[in-house]
């Protein structure tokens, strides 16, 4: 199994609205992907509640069957969807991918 870590840190203002509502737009958007795409078996989004410092303020978690599940998952044309607003709204991204 593979777990597939990312942290953003975002924009103060982009498309229009504040950082937070565009940080749950990506939560909706991205926890939207449960049951959509093979090998996929859980992801959730976490928004930052403390501030803290150096910024994150969204983070996602997520279990794929596989490293060819996590190259399919990347690849998804639902994915890709969420990748094109992601980059809109952030300054920064951080991510880590291990095997268990």
């Amino acid at each position: 199994m593979i777990k597939h870590i990312v942290m953003w840190t975002l924009k103060d203002e982009a498309e229009g609205v504040t950082a937070a509502e565009n940080a749950k737009k990506i939560k909706q958007m991205l926890e939207g992907l449960n049951g959509k795409i093979p090998g996929l078996k859980h992801l959730e989004v976490g928004l930052d509640i403390f501030q803290a410092s150096p910024a994150w303020q969204v983070v996602l978690y997520s279990e794929l069957e596989s490293r060819d599940a996590l190259q399919g998952y990347q690849q998804h044309p639902e994915h890709q969807r969420c990748v094109e607003f992601v980059k809109k709204v952030v300054v920064d991204r951080g991510v880590v991918d291990y095997e268990i």
